[in-house]
């Protein structure tokens, strides 16, 4: 199996990353006005924390196929591991159906039919989906070729925006009050939460460490370096965006990114900005569902997933549980379509963070019992301690509803593995 350097491990991290986040968040965030920007900055530090926990959970155990799945059933056994897996699968899934929803919302700058026909919109997002199975399916050098040259192409309109857009900051719409009615620390809790699915991602190259060369280092290189780089690359465009585009407008918008550069360079830089904005959106989609098969494999190949996850077509790609995946993506994206684009997307996002946040904070769990014992540790441990405050923060500001499907879908899993441990368990 070729190995990859540390170059596309960067790539694939940063690719994931860099997507619908930071094209439609900003819309979603204009209702909470200035403590939306103070949620992206919340968001970037616990990126920032992830990042390093990634790092040192890659060092202690630099060959961990699945990422945070891996870690924590090394830690704390089977059940914890499964939980870890379910929960994060359960995020893929729903974040590849939000991206879908993300790229159909640009796509409607060409296509003004998008926008109006939310049954035209929804089978749009479905053949997405589709057409990006396909190509994950052909092989993982075609992935990683698709994931660099998009993420190059993403990254340079975004610091276009980011830099040149400077100038036509006002600072009233920054810090312009917005119409969320509950208390300051209510409403950057509520930002935070949204923002942070912009950084999902952050354990991409974890994830498919055993596809990297010298993962023990290559691992935690590719998660700061392509963290860093989208910390950079959001703070620089959500500035820019929410400082041009006053709240009361951009909360509406269903592409804020090519509506800023309209009014930055005229109508003609429209779009050329939500080309830029689909292209994005098509990479981490593209990239997610790369993760969409290589992490339930590995819980396959350890028993606590169907064994259909771990089979592998001639490219040495999880063919089947990559379309298993995808027709759940399309299952949400059709169930909870509405006539909001940023509706939809938006709640699909807290979904897709919240069943991402447990994985996170058991993951913190895990590096503080592993580098339990070592005199060396006692940073790594604090790092931990830390970064499972930052999670249960979050998960505490998904909401009611949020929560709710959550816990449906986490008790759903485990009837699953009580049924299946049963089952197995029998003579």
């Amino acid at each position: 199996m070729r190995k990859l350097g540390l170059g596309a491990g960067t790539a694939l991290v940063a690719g994931n990353m860099i997507g619908s986040g930071i094209f439609l968040l900003p819309a979603g965030l204009a209702v909470y006005g200035r403590w939306g920007l103070i949620g992206w900055a919340m968001a970037s530090v616990g990126a920032i924390l992830l990042a390093a926990v990634f790092r040192q959970l890659a060092t202690v155990q630099p060959h961990a196929p699945g990422g945070p799945y891996s870690y924590v059933r090394r830690a704390f056994g089977d059940l914890p591991g499964f939980a870890v897996a379910w929960g994060y699968w359960v995020s893929i899934w729903c974040t590849n159906a939000a991206i879908a929803v993300a790229a159909v919302g640009y796509l409607a700058v060409f296509f003004p039919a998008l926008s109006e026909s939310a049954a035209l919109a929804a089978a749009s997002g479905v053949g997405l989906i589709l057409v990006f199975t396909a190509i994950n399916g052909a092989g993982v050098r075609q992935v990683l070729a698709v994931q660099t040259v998009t993420t190059v192409l993403k990254v340079l309109p975004l610091m276009a925006v980011g830099l040149l857009g400077l100038p036509f900051i006002e600072m009233s719409n920054l810090w312009a009050d917005g119409s969320y009615e509950g208390s300051a620390f209510g409403a950057v809790t509520a930002a935070t939460t949204l923002t942070l699915f912009a950084f999902l991602g952050v354990e991409s190259a974890a994830i498919s460490s055993g596809r990297l060369r010298n993962p023990d280092r290559n691992v935690g290189r590719a998660s700061m370096l392509g963290t860093m780089l989208t910390v950079v690359v959001y703070l620089l465009g959500s500035v820019a965006i929410m400082g041009a585009i006053p709240p009361v407008l951009l909360m509406d918008s269903s592409a804020p990114f090519a509506e800023a550069a309209g009014a930055f360079w005229g109508e003609a830089a429209r779009p050329i900005m939500a080309g830029a904005a689909v292209m994005a959106t098509l990479g981490a989609l593209n990239g997610w569902l790369f993760i969409q098969g290589e992490f339930p494999m590995a819980a396959a190949d350890d028993g606590l997933f169907p064994a259909v996850f771990a089979r592998r077509n001639r490219a040495g790609i999880p063919w089947l549980g990559i379309v298993l995946s995808s027709v759940l993506a399309c299952a949400v994206l059709l169930l909870k379509f509405s006539d909001s684009l940023v509706e939809t997307f938006t709640f699909m996002m807290t979904l897709s963070t919240l069943s991402a946040l447990v994985p996170y904070l058991l993951s913190g769990l895990a590096l503080r019992r592993l580098l339990r014992g070592r005199e060396e540790g006692a940073w790594g441990r604090s790092l931990g301690m830390v970064t499972v405050a930052f999670c249960a923060w979050v998960i505490f500001g998904c909401g009611s509803e949020v929560l709710l499907y959550g816990g449906l879908l986490f008790g759903f899993g485990l009837a699953l593995y009580a049924a299946r441990t049963s089952l197995r368990s029998r003579p």
